[in-house]
């Protein structure tokens, strides 16, 4: 079974008071493209992040705003900012590290909500019954592409109304196997 792949670079979800905070009372995000996950989208605004040994700028925000802050990040910006995030599934932000955020209007410092994003499979539940997943399900994904194979384990299965069938890695994950966006995996149950 192939499965297209999505690459996510480093990014932020913000809480309408966090960027009311960095953009200015009453701000609105402005869609920059459409993501393959219904309702989502990538911004058009950036912000910079700060840790305490570095700082990334031109973090690209993802739309809508969420009820709580959560920064993704791969391990390479890990030891760029010099925070230490634990690997989480999109969401489960307790006990995560924090750090600063900056915007054109000012600037935040988050007490957590800083994860690397476990890889995972997005479907819905046609697909997830038709392929005979399950949601929180741990498969394993095969990455053929010349010269550079390899199998990523721990994959979790998310299954949601609104979800499109499409693999998630982050930026350093999809460079050691050399993959990009549109590029196509095989699930191993």
């Amino acid at each position: 079974m192939k499965v297209p792949v999505a690459v996510s670079a480093r990014h932020a979800h913000l809480s309408a008071a966090t960027l009311h905070q960095l953009f200015g009372e009453g701000y609105e995000l402005h869609v920059r493209s459409w993501l393959t996950q219904t309702g989502q989208y990538s911004a058009q605004e950036t912000v910079s992040l700060v840790g305490p040994h570095g700082r990334i700028d031109r973090v690209r925000l993802m739309g809508p705003p969420r009820q709580r802050d959560q920064i993704e990040l791969s391990r390479s910006d890990e030891c760029t900012l010099g925070v230490a995030a634990p690997l989480r599934v999109s969401g489960d932000v307790a006990n995560t590290p924090g750090l600063q955020i900056v915007g054109p209007a000012g600037s935040v410092m988050v007490s957590n909500g800083v994860i690397t994003a476990r890889r995972h499979i997005h479907m819905n539940p046609d697909e997830a019954r038709q392929l005979g997943f399950r949601h929180g399900q741990v498969v394993s994904a095969k990455v053929d592409s010349d010269g550079r194979d390899l199998t990523f384990g721990d994959v979790i299965v998310r299954v949601a109304p609104d979800y499109r069938l499409e693999l998630h890695l982050d930026t350093d994950e999809a460079n050691a196997a050399g993959v990009t966006n549109g590029s196509y995996v095989e699930i191993l149950a």
